[in-house]
């Protein structure tokens, strides 16, 4: 029987889908509306900041589902819908 010889790395189809899948777990993650105090909001945090760091390990670059403005990532208000500039 031959050997396989594994990848040391992800194909940029397997990135690509990985982001993918990220973002969709980003996106369960940080839309409850927890209390801070919560063990469920810290749980949530825990894990958010673990998908963070494995995004930046495996592609290098910070999450391109994160919009980061000095404070940290930034979700406009429910219901707020951009509107070209005139």
């Amino acid at each position: 029987m031959a050997r396989t010889k594994l990848s040391k790395q992800l194909s940029q189809a397997e990135i690509d889908r990985f982001l993918t899948e990220a973002e969709r777990l980003h996106k369960s993650i940080v839309q409850p509306l927890l209390s801070p105090s919560s063990e469920h909001y810290r749980a949530l945090q825990r894990t958010h900041e673990a998908l963070l760091k494995t995004v930046k390990d495996i592609t290098g670059k910070d999450a391109p589902f994160i919009q980061w403005f000095g404070t940290g990532p930034v979700r406009p208000p429910y219901g707020w819908v951009a509107r070209p500039s005139a």
